[in-house]
């Protein structure tokens, strides 16, 4: 069975969040179908998307797994944007960030152990 995933966050202000989620995605999006939604593709039938929703804003939560974890969050803070905490499940861990309306998106992935 193919899986695939269209993710939506919604957001107050599509201007401003659309700047934040470039920065933590580190991309333009992939294609805006209106004034108010941005789509990233993530991978192969993997999309996340805003979209301006006040009446739903701040209440999304979502991980995104990557290969390199602790690389992909170096390059979001080179990109100005910190983690608010970490957490740690044996060799998987997940970098936990929220936008302005406290929409929380995880960057996370197995890590190695320190030795």
């Amino acid at each position: 069975m193919a899986v695939g995933i269209f993710a939506g966050i919604a957001v107050r202000n599509y201007e401003s969040a659309l700047e934040w989620y470039k920065r933590l995605l580190g991309a333009e999006p992939s294609f805006c179908p209106n004034d108010v939604e941005a789509v990233w593709q993530l991978a192969e039938d993997r999309y996340v998307y805003i979209i301006e929703d006040t009446r739903r804003a701040g209440g999304a939560v979502g991980m995104i797994w990557v290969d390199e974890p602790r690389t992909a969050v170096a390059r979001i803070a080179e990109r100005g944007l910190q983690p608010v905490g970490v957490e740690e499940h044996g060799t998987v861990c997940k970098w936990v960030f929220h936008d302005p309306d406290g929409n929380e998106t995880g960057i996370g992935g197995e890590v190695s152990l320190p030795k």
